[in-house]
């Protein structure tokens, strides 16, 4: 299930890199379930970095880092995607640690220290307005996620709104649990635990579907499984056919 190599910068598009990090188990259905990770890291306009929830920080990655420029922001998507911002700012005591909906109490309730500077909003921060458009995406009575849009390479970055696991890099009793919660490459989408906690809440994901499809994203960056590097606005009608 591993995107190898992992721990090292990919070139997607100008200022615009992925990095595969390791594989991380998740408690899900009464068992744990390996989820491959992925983060993006975005060169703004002033050269300062953008970092899309941070992965496992090694020396090596460290390095090819710090070599594109200044590690300015760490951004935590949703109230899941944090752990390993701790490490980051200890190892960039100088970057802005953005908080999602919900995180602060989500890594206290799960034991973790984690300092968050700031929180994230509606809008684009004033820091990356001009490279980097964002909305919060809400319906779901457990988790908002804060989506973001880098308009140069018209490339949208999403954590957990779409899961997209690919069957042959998964063991048997994996690929079954994946499967049965929909969220299964060519077929990606939100998992069926997820998508349940939008009962009665459905319009409110409608709407922030249309502000994203207005962005016209070309390619839609994943933190779980196979990304889709083209038929962005296609990939994300198909994936959140459910909210209609």
């Amino acid at each position: 299930m591993i995107y190898e190599p992992i721990d090292t910068l990919k070139p997607v598009a100008e200022n615009l890199w992925l990095v595969d990090g390791p594989i991380v188990e998740m408690s899900m259905y009464g068992t744990s379930i390996p989820f491959p990770t992925r983060m993006a890291v975005i060169r703004l306009g002033t050269g300062e970095l953008f970092i899309h929830s941070p992965t496992r920080l090694t020396e090596e990655l460290r390095a090819e880092v710090e070599k594109l420029g200044p590690v300015r922001h760490l951004i935590s998507p949703n109230k899941i995607h944090y752990a390993h911002i701790a490490a980051w700012k200890e190892a960039f005591p100088e970057a802005v640690a953005w908080a999602s909906p919900g995180v602060r109490e989500r890594a206290a309730s799960q034991g973790i220290e984690v300092r968050f500077d700031r929180d994230l909003g509606e809008e684009p921060e004033r820091e990356w307005a001009e490279d980097v458009d964002q909305l919060v995406f809400r319906g779901s009575r457990f988790m908002d996620e804060v989506v973001f849009f880098h308009r140069q390479s018209r490339t949208l970055l999403l954590a957990d709104l779409i899961e997209n696991f690919e069957p042959e890099r998964m063991r048997p009793l994996w690929r079954l649990l994946t499967r049965m919660a929909g969220s299964v490459h060519p077929d990606g989408k939100m998992p069926l635990d997820l998508r349940m906690t939008f009962f009665g809440r459905k319009q409110q994901g409608r709407e922030c579907l249309r502000q994203v499809l207005a962005w016209k994203p070309e390619r839609v960056l994943l933190a779980h499984g196979r990304w889709y590097e083209r038929d962005g606005e296609r990939e994300l009608r198909r994936a959140f056919r459910w909210l209609e």
